[in-house]
């Protein structure tokens, strides 16, 4: 079937503004075709009301994407364009979406159009899902999972009312999940029936250009997992692009919690292109190998497989129990964060030597001291490997000999002459009549896990405290925790700003969030701390890593709209900066207005 181009003459629905429904949108004419569609429509706005309240202006979030080739983004390269130019001389634009509802791209139209559309934020980055900003052709599409159109006054925010918008999903021809959205806006006046058939083809189109390529990919990821299960009698997880499977003993050895855990820490070396092996400690106390390896279709990653391995251990060094002791320095109560601590906390308590890894600023060494204040008699000694440098091992023994727990910070920066003296130095300690058993943990950053250094051979066990990324559910009670020890327990924070909290990325972990709070003390010593206050760095949602200038940059932009009450216009003459240019870093550095 070949595209017609769209005739723009005026089609568009009368609604009645007196609706009755406080929840409902305007009342659409009779007939079963438009009650049908009435009750989507009041189901949507329902569901909008319900996320954004009675904000008839709600904006949508600018989301920094990493490159990406999902097997969407290369159909639609092979079909957009030959679909786009049935549509060139028409003031339609035909916007592609994730299944996520960020916009991939935004194509035909005019400049009038593009102009509008800028001014609504439906533009490339940003995420037009309802609960973002509410009814729309885009969102509900998702949602209700079939094509559909938003005409003017069906949208529930009232900038998108001069809007009609003709939304089609497009689903995965194997597995059926919703890869994306077609979607066809045009201004309100020039809405058509056609639009909704137009999407749909298009749609259509892409499902039919995925279907070749998925079915390539599908193939390699299937074949590679049906070879891992044949030959292991292990637990097996294979994730592709749009498919993840798991064989029987997986769902039979771990729970809904663990699995979940599993394939957050799979997706963290997702598209790695050799083999990773990592150790995970699970919310269920298990602590579980993960061996990863690509499976490629050519030269393409078609995605990975992994096996799992059960780490098997003594019955002393058996999984903390649920019920143990929980330092009140130490906040959080997340079943990931609370399984690290008690496996610590256990460790301490019968002086199991323990390797503790852990990205730069995740709290190892808070931890430790937190772990170590539960056990009354005991000194301990904190030592900084990378700062004490040579006389790191003299220390050492001093401290030893005066009967203190042992705690080295940063080993991995020990070279291969440290490393060996403190292997002799605690082989010394062992080998004493009566040996002596002080509580000894190493930190170091994570490392490969095979690494059977002499040293490393004499710690039975070994903890991976996880990156606050991998357990946000912990982040009220951290900030709370935070803003006491800074003495700040006349603050706190709004929604929209724990909210906003939420959405960073945190590399700096732990460290990274004392910083900000500290910053943001600085700025406000009591009261409720709104979207605004927090500073320039956390108004921005992008996750890449900015230079010095660029930071400068996004911190300038920040102040002056703070100065200038949101006005964009504004704080770019003040900055010495175009309208075009400030609208245009705002959408690249994600900054929340």
């Amino acid at each position: 079937m070949t595209p017609q181009p769209i005739s723009t003459s005026h089609h568009r629905t009368t609604w009645n503004s007196n609706s009755d429904s406080e929840l409902a949108p305007p009342s659409s004419p009779a007939g079963s075709e438009n009650l049908r569609l009435s009750n989507w429509l009041r189901v949507s706005w329902s569901r909008s009301r319900q996320a954004l309240g009675d904000d008839d202006r709600p904006a949508a979030a600018y989301v920094e994407r990493v490159s990406t080739d999902t097997v969407l983004e290369r159909a639609a390269r092979s079909v957009l364009p030959d679909v786009t130019a049935y549509i060139e001389n028409e003031p339609v634009s035909l916007i592609l979406t994730d299944g996520n509802g960020i916009v991939l791209s935004r194509t035909g139209g005019d400049s009038a159009l593009f102009t509008a559309l800028d001014r609504v934020d439906l533009a490339p980055g940003f995420r037009y899902a309802e609960t973002q900003v509410g009814t729309n052709g885009i969102g509900t599409a998702l949602e209700v999972g079939r094509p559909l159109l938003v005409d003017g006054d069906q949208h529930f925010s009232g900038p998108l009312r001069s809007f009609s918008c003709a939304g089609a999903p497009v689903t995965h021809p194997i597995t059926g999940a919703i890869l994306g959205v077609v979607d066809l806006t045009t201004a309100a006046q020039n809405s058509n029936t056609l639009l909704l058939s137009f999407a749909t083809l298009a749609a259509a189109r892409l499902r039919e250009r995925v279907l070749d390529d998925a079915t390539e990919l599908d193939r390699a990821i299937f074949s590679a997992y049906r070879s891992a299960c044949l030959r292991s009698s292990r637990p097996v997880v294979a994730v592709g692009d749009e498919v993840v499977m798991m064989n029987s003993l997986t769902r039979q050895q771990f729970d809904s919690p663990d699995q979940m855990a599993i394939l957050e820490r799979t997706r963290d070396i997702g598209g790695e292109t050799t083999p990773v092996t990592i150790l995970t400690d699970l919310p269920s106390g298990t602590v579980a190998r993960l061996s990863y390896e690509p499976a490629f279709t050519g030269s393409r990653l078609a995605g990975g497989i992994v096996r799992i391995t059960k780490q098997v251990a003594s019955r002393r060094l058996s999984a903390p129990k649920v019920n143990a002791p929980i330092p009140p320095a130490i906040a959080g109560t997340g079943p990931l964060w609370r399984h690290t601590v008690q496996a610590v906390v256990d460790a301490c308590r019968r002086e199991d030597w323990l390797v503790l890894d852990g990205e730069p600023g995740v709290g190892k060494t808070a931890l430790i001291r937190a772990a170590h204040q539960l056990v009354p008699d005991r000194g301990l000694a904190v030592l900084d490997a990378g700062a004490l440098g040579d006389d790191l091992l003299t220390v050492a023994s001093d401290e030893l000999d005066s009967g203190s727990d042992l705690a080295i910070l940063h080993a991995h920066a020990l070279d291969e002459a440290h490393l060996a003296a403190l292997t002799d130095l605690l082989q010394d300690l062992q080998a004493q009549e009566p040996p002596r058993r002080p509580w000894v943990v190493l930190t170091r950053y994570p490392q490969d896990s095979t690494d059977t250094s002499p040293l490393l051979r004499m710690f039975p066990k070994s903890v991976t405290v996880p990156p606050l990324r991998h357990h946000l559910d912990d982040l009220p009670d951290l900030v709370r925790s935070l803003l006491d020890t800074l003495g700040a327990t006349g603050l706190t924070l709004a929604p929209a700003a724990s909210n906003q909290l939420a959405r960073l990325a945190w590399r700096g972990n732990v460290t990274q969030l004392k910083k900000v709070l500290e910053d943001t003390y600085r700025r406000q010593r009591s009261g409720v701390v709104e979207l605004d206050t927090l500073p320039p760095a956390c108004r921005s949602t992008t996750r890449r890593t900015l230079t010095r200038m660029q930071a400068l940059e996004r911190d300038a932009i920040v102040d002056a709209l703070s100065l200038h009450a949101g006005d964009k216009a504004a704080a770019a003459t003040a900055i010495g900066m175009s309208r075009a240019t400030i609208y245009r870093k705002i959408r690249e550095f994600g900054i929340m207005l």
